[in-house]
């Protein structure tokens, strides 16, 4: 489920998109200063909203820096790092286990298990750090896993428990804007669980996987009720995200929430799309 909250870069100016990089760039440090080598391959596009959001929200010293990484090895970019960062990348590490756990279970990848093995001193590390967010977690993965075992047809339901989990990855303390993150975070769980599933239901039909929509996808007008479901989803996310006092970085942040998280939605649907016609014409 990753790769869903990015940026939309074609509407973006290039001074914004400098700043942006530099909350990568400084979330990929301290992936490899908190975890090595395998807690940076982990690094995802998704968690520098987190970085980004919660800075903007709270304000915190940001550390500038200059480095070098393997991926860009002849040239230096710009690093913006605080305590947000730290908190995002063992978040990042955390979601990569689940996942890793994840795909163990579903297709039984050796290699996200082996990665998951790997990842598990890490895993009981953020254990300790954040005992009672991560137990809640635990146990919202758990019961999301077991639901789908059920063959659960409650998309709500479904959709609700991944925003839970979201909700508490967002609520980074518990303090006057908990509620709004939670909500916030609520809405874009469910958002990407469902758009998650939207995007792999032809496979997981093919390969008889769980998939909340599976019953729902023989409906003529399928893509159109999963466009509104996923529209109600970001319009309540959006409104949750504008009641909160954040000044800088704002518009980098509404590029994200208006515009970059439709991105995947939009190449998954042309694509279904362009499938479609070629069935008719063949």
């Amino acid at each position: 489920m990753f790769g869903y909250i990015i940026i939309n870069k074609g509407d973006m100016k290039f001074k914004e998109f400098d700043v942006y990089q530099s909350y990568y760039c400084g979330l990929c440090r301290a992936l490899k200063e908190r975890y090595g080598a395998l807690g940076q391959i982990s690094l995802t596009y998704d968690m520098t909203f987190l970085v980004m959001l919660l800075s903007s929200l709270y304000e915190p010293e940001s550390i500038m820096g200059q480095t070098k990484c393997i991926a860009h090895p002849f040239e230096k970019h710009t690093t913006r790092r605080n305590e947000f960062s730290d908190y995002a990348a063992d978040m990042n590490v955390l979601f990569t286990y689940y996942k890793c756990m994840d795909d163990w279970t579903d297709d039984k990848k050796i290699v996200k298990l082996a990665y998951g093995k790997l990842m598990k001193g890490a895993y009981h590390k953020i254990g300790s750090a954040y005992d009672r967010k991560v137990r809640k977690m635990d146990g919202l993965m758990r019961e999301l896993s077991a639901q789908e075992k059920k063959n659960c047809e409650d998309i709500d339901k479904m959709a609700g428990l991944f925003g839970e989990i979201m909700g508490e990855i967002l609520a980074v303390r518990e303090d006057e804007w908990a509620d709004n993150l939670r909500l916030l975070g609520s809405y874009l769980g469910k958002y990407i669980y469902l758009l998650d599933a939207y995007e792999d239901i032809e496979e997981d039909i093919k390969n008889n996987r769980y998939n909340p929509f599976r019953k729902k996808y023989e409906n003529p007008d399928f893509d159109e009720e999963v466009k509104t479901i996923l529209t109600m989803m970001m319009a309540g996310c959006c409104q949750e995200f504008e009641k909160l006092p954040i000044i800088d970085d704002i518009e980098i942040l509404r590029n994200i929430l208006y515009s970059g998280v439709w991105y995947r939605y939009d190449a998954v649907r042309e694509k279904r799309e362009m499938k479609g016609q070629e069935r008719k014409n063949a």
